[in-house]
């Protein structure tokens, strides 16, 4: 079958139609024996299709997938068990009490997924490269799929350590394990290599959803700016000033080089309403660099995920929705943003178009009922967003199911009350206070502990809680921005690194109810404000491990956790994977 060039809705289309992601037996088998055989029979365009549908199918999507091991595991995100909810065997405090092991079911979704992604990338290289058709995209839709591949190997190798390999081209090849301190130079030579055979960004009918070159690019930085850590992960610290692969740079040299490409590209610019990054309308998101293009339909999955786990379940964004009342922010992360409530990366207010501001202050009476549910024609209630602590106010619903209205039509706002415990105001406490505290669980009076991150905007479409269509964010431009500033503060250049700190902070403005105020700059930088700088602009966005690992503060102890030792910097090989085959081994400490 000749390679076409698609749209990545289309690619869905066809790739659900004929029920690859949900049928296919990669699912079942993780580089399996018969890998050489599907690769030789697989159609191309159906194989690419399989390859990028893994980023949405859970992987990237799903809090309790790449989400729950780069979020859980620091002080942004934490999943305690409430009451009689989210206990399911511990599974997910451990991941905040660093308890987890090799049979944390957890663990081995991650696991699972991104060898899936792996298999499918192997899958789509050897389905294109043998396809006889003659089509001037072949260059460019190998280039993409060897980038798949090297996103799904990096990711394996920074949670575990070590990633699955089987040359596509050969149908006898045996699997090899690529180590993470080896493979990492061998993936940026890869990722470097295809560079002239992918296309720029919108061109070629590609788009953020596609491996371009400004998504090859980002890896690229991200790569180099963990380099040192891929090569010393149990260390006690990292050289993150080695010689890069080209003999000439340092690791923080081609950050900055790679980093300042996408900068200064032309193809992006930071938005000044900083959550429209993360908005339901992002589609034409002018920060998104490489993303999981997500939309409602009955055709591919997509996720609400990363709204739908804060938002508590008497809290609701239609009458047909509400959230489940689970993840928090820790109280370390809530106070490392003293002093900085104004900055514009905090909090933003919502208003209406006919001007009502909801103020979630106590000073609300009633919301206009002129924004709709697409799908329903429901009134749509929009919760602020940002971080949001204290008592929570919106809408109630009646005997009939409906909002209780005003006799104009409005949405009356009320003080709200847990759902699963209506004696108790929902009054999101920035503090914990577990118990005990090396336990992150909470007693049915205390299921509204913790201050909750509404950055993404939850999706209330097609009545349903758990899919959206926001775009998530895999690189974005303020990302990148922290890149540079971190290898320009590693490199000992603090003056670079400030600029682009207050680049971030100065280019984001606050609502119009604050006259759209910028953020303010700072006046000096250290290790410690860079490291909340950082997190202010890349909080909940899969990337906190990382951040925490680079800068020696992963082991300390925080809420619900103690010091720990540097071998929880990596997760365990899954004991079901040990089981099943001999070419793993077990990492250290499990």
């Amino acid at each position: 079958m000749k390679l076409i060039s698609f749209k990545l809705n289309r690619l869905f289309f066809i790739l659900l139609s004929m029920g690859i992601i949900s049928c296919t037996d990669l699912q079942e088998k993780v580089v399996d024996e018969v890998l050489g055989s599907e690769t030789q029979s697989a159609d191309p365009q159906s194989a690419i299709a399989a390859a990028y549908g893994q980023l949405g199918d859970g992987t990237f999507v799903d809090h309790g997938n790449v989400f729950a091991l780069q979020e859980y595991s620091t002080d942004e995100a934490i999943l305690p068990t409430r009451g009689s909810d989210w206990g399911d065997g511990g599974k997910w405090r451990a991941l905040s009490e660093f308890t987890w092991d090799a049979s944390n079911s957890q663990v081995k979704t991650v696991w699972d997924n991104l060898n899936f992604g792996i298999t499918k990338s192997l899958t789509a290289i050897s389905a294109i490269s043998n396809n006889t058709g003659t089509d001037s995209n072949k260059d460019l839709f190998l280039a993409e799929a060897k980038g798949l591949l090297a996103f799904y190997t990096y990711h394996t190798l920074d949670l575990y350590g070590q990633a699955p390999y089987r040359d596509p081209m050969d149908i006898n090849a045996k699997i090899v394990v690529r180590k993470a301190d080896v493979a990492i130079d061998e993936l940026i030579k890869e990722v470097e290599t295809i560079l002239p055979q992918l296309a720029d960004i919108g061109t070629q009918s590609t788009h953020v959803g596609r491996f371009t070159k400004q998504a090859a690019y980002a890896l690229l930085a991200d790569m180099y700016m963990n380099r040192a850590v891929f090569k010393n992960r149990y260390g006690s610290s990292f050289d993150f000033n080695e010689k890069s692969l080209d003999g000439n740079n340092t690791d923080m040299d081609k950050v900055i080089e790679y980093s300042s490409i996408l900068i200064n590209s032309g193809y992006f610019k930071l938005e000044s309403n900083f959550f429209h990054n993360f908005d339901i309308s992002n589609d034409d998101g002018t920060e998104l660099i490489f993303a999981v293009v997500q939309k409602i339909s009955t055709l591919r999955n997509s996720s609400n995920s990363f709204a739908y786990m804060p938002v508590e379940r008497s809290q609701k964004a239609s009458p047909d929705n509400r959230g489940t009342n689970a993840t928090s922010t820790t109280p370390e992360f809530y106070h490392s943003w003293d002093g900085n409530h104004d900055d514009p990366r905090f909090h933003r207010h919502y208003q209406y178009k006919d001007g009502t501001w909801f103020m979630n202050d106590g000073t609300d009476v009633s919301v206009p009922a002129t924004s709709l549910v697409d799908g329903t024609g429901k009134p749509w209630f929009h919760f602020n967003r940002g971080i949001q602590e204290g008592v929570q106010y919106g809408p109630t619903i009646l005997a009939n199911k409906n909002f209780d209205m005003t006799t104009d039509g409005r949405i009356k706002v009320h003080p709200l009350v847990m759902e699963k415990n209506t004696n108790l105001a929902v009054n999101f406490t920035p503090e914990l206070n577990f118990d005990n505290p090396m336990q992150a669980v909470l007693s049915q009076s205390q299921i509204n502990r913790g201050a909750r991150v509404f950055k993404y905007e939850f999706d209330p479409g097609n009545g349903d809680n758990s899919t959206s269509n926001v775009n998530i964010s895999l690189f974005r431009l303020g990302g990148i921005y922290t890149l540079r500033a971190e290898a320009y503060f590693r490199k000992g250049n603090t003056s670079a690194a400030l600029s682009d700190i207050n680049i971030l902070r100065t280019s984001r403005t606050r609502e119009a109810l604050y006259d759209n105020a910028p953020g303010l700059a700072i006046s000096s930088l250290d290790a410690s404000t860079l490291v909340k700088e950082i997190a202010f602009e890349t909080y909940w966005e899969l990337v906190r491990r990382k951040q925490l690992i680079r800068f020696g503060k992963f082991e300390d102890a925080r809420t619900a956790k103690q010091t720990t030792s540097p071998f929880r910097r990596v997760y365990p090989i899954p004991q079901a994977a040990i089981d099943a085959s001999n070419v793993f081994t077990q990492n250290e400490g499990y």
